[in-house]
């Protein structure tokens, strides 16, 4: 008589769980707060710069071109808002003879030529105070050269005499290197900086950071060409570049933690799987008639 071979029962079936399931779980939930509050910061920093981004009171149109007191626009050693960049101003002093200085590199109308620039040392300030004027242009080195000795002399002459001067207010270009071969002492960018640095009696002495281009020629020179400067647009694209920045950081906050929670769920799931298929492989190879045989030997 023969005995009918006992079978092991199949492992019984294990549901994996949802993504759902997996997504409430108290870790992942503490990473959704972690990622809520990075994209909440992010989101803040977009709203910010978005609203930098649109100019609420822009200027009125042609303020630039109505002629205001320089000390009504800006201080000594301030810098020069961004709107005011061109306003016209008005200001008043004596010049200091020895500081007619050439720049060149200075176009009128396309046309290369020089500068002749002086000090101008305002009047009616509390401390000895000055600033930079360019006083007309010319196109040849050697009348700029005669401008300037000729101004010099008239100065000596009358070192008291009271001078206005209007023109447009702009801000330092920064240092420059001459061209190569140059004489050292060229001035190639208008820089008051600089120019300071070969002033003479600046001991005490408080600097404009900007300097007035002078609507009018002063001296043998021709009137230094400087149109009005464009109107500013009330958006600033730039800004809302980065509040687009802002905004997708934030989203990938976000997409990041479900990314990282679906990366748990999909792993978790095939360990699952091939955890069962194991064990149903080891249940098959228990229960066929080769393994049979060896449990009864």
């Amino acid at each position: 008589m023969t005995s009918t071979p006992m079978t092991e029962p199949a492992p019984p079936q294990i549901f994996p769980p949802t993504l759902r399931e997996v997504m409430l779980r108290p870790r992942w939930i503490a990473l959704l707060a972690f990622s809520l509050v990075v994209a909440g910061v992010l989101a803040w920093l977009g709203q910010w710069q978005l609203g930098r981004a649109v100019d609420t009171s822009p200027p009125e149109p042609g303020l630039t071109e109505v002629v205001q007191p320089l000390a009504d626009v800006v201080k000594p050693g301030d810098y020069l808002p961004e709107p005011l960049v061109g306003q016209r101003v008005e200001v008043s002093g004596t010049w200091v003879a020895s500081d007619f200085i050439v720049v060149s590199s200075r176009y009128n109308n396309d046309v290369e030529g020089y500068w002749v620039t002086g000090q101008l040392r305002v009047a009616g300030a509390v401390a000895p105070t000055s600033i930079a004027v360019a006083t007309g242009w010319t196109s040849s080195l050697d009348q700029a050269n005669a401008a300037a000795a000729q101004l010099e002399a008239d100065a000596e002459a009358n070192p008291a005499a009271v001078v206005e001067v209007t023109g447009r207010l702009i801000s330092d270009e920064g240092p420059s290197v001459p061209p190569a071969g140059a004489d050292p002492q060229t001035l190639v960018k208008m820089s008051p900086a600089m120019l300071l640095g070969r002033w003479h009696d600046t001991a005490d002495l408080d600097v404009y950071r900007q300097y007035v281009a002078s609507q009018t020629a002063i001296g043998p020179l021709d009137d230094i060409a400087s149109p009005a400067p464009d109107e500013r647009s009330r958006v600033n694209w730039l800004n809302i570049f980065y509040a687009a920045e802002w905004a997708i950081f934030a989203g990938f906050a976000l997409y990041l933690w479900y990314r990282l929670a679906r990366d748990a769920w999909e792993k978790e799931v095939e360990d699952l799987e091939d955890e069962q298929a194991e064990a149903l492989a080891e249940s098959s190879a228990s229960s066929s008639p080769a393994g049979a045989a060896e449990s009864r030997d």
